[in-house]
């Protein structure tokens, strides 16, 4: 992993908070995600997401990592003397200055209404609702894209291909999501995904029939179809609810890319 564009290496104390980990297990103690656990310990950096300081102009201080998530973040000295976490994207640097709301201009960084976004351009970290914080597009090298606008409605280009409405009042970041490197990352041994709080999963045609549904056998068998521990087929389903309140917003699903 590259390192050489961050800039700090000791986060924000007053931004961050301690982050406890669940071991895969709910508020009744039992494992309802399995192979998870131990890991690293980490803090966790609150991330505005909202962006909801406007008119206040902020001072890029610096780059830096984040653990908790794929893409950087960078930390943003207001003129006002608060100081506030944001996802970096491609293209910012040390000193830049950026401004939500508005009467921001269409840069890198600037977090503006989609009413207020120049047909075309690249965006994340796009708000679904009003004030509520981005929540699409914030993964590393992730970038959507505005395509139209119809009345109170925009038309945004997913990294999926999804071509979804979202309305003109919701908020987005210019430009891509920064360290599309990420993806490259080789993990390299067994102990680094130990580090990452991923515990050792063996596969359901290993084991014996006691114990999965595709066990068994000598060797490799034929005749298993995938099927979880409990005997729920575990692939080909559709996972999305046939009546979801949010498909009248979706214009293109994501797997009619092409068409």
């Amino acid at each position: 992993m590259d390192f050489s564009g961050l800039t700090k290496k000791k986060p924000e104390k007053s931004l961050t908070e301690p982050k406890r980990e669940t071991g895969g297990r709910n508020s009744h103690g039992r494992v309802t995600n399995r192979y998870q656990g131990g890991g690293h310990r980490r803090k966790y950096r609150r991330i505005d997401t909202r962006r909801d300081k406007d008119g206040v102009p902020g001072k890029v201080a610096a780059i830096e990592y984040d653990p908790n998530r794929s893409a950087n973040i960078a930390l943003i000295h207001y003129a006002d003397g608060d100081k506030r976490y944001i996802l970096c994207p491609e293209g910012l640097t040390v000193g830049r200055t950026v401004m939500n709301g508005p009467d921001a201009e269409p840069e890198v960084g600037n977090n503006m209404p989609l009413s207020d976004v120049p047909i075309g351009s690249l965006i994340h970290n796009v708000e679904l609702r009003p004030g509520k914080g981005g929540v699409l597009a914030r993964g590393a090298g992730v970038v959507a894209k505005l395509m139209a606008r119809d009345g109170e409605y925009a038309y945004v280009l997913l990294p999926s291909g999804e071509q979804r409405m979202v309305l003109t009042r919701c908020r987005a970041t210019i430009r891509q999501v920064g360290n599309g490197d990420h993806y490259l990352v080789d993990i390299g041994k067994a102990g680094r995904s130990r580090w990452l709080g991923k515990r050792p999963k063996n596969r359901g045609i290993a084991r014996n029939p006691v114990d999965h549904p595709m066990g068994g056998g000598e060797k490799r068998s034929k005749g298993h179809r995938p099927e979880s521990p409990w005997g729920v087929p575990a692939k080909g389903g559709k996972t999305r609810k046939p009546h979801a309140v949010s498909t009248k917003f979706i214009v293109r699903g994501r797997k009619r890319k092409g068409t």
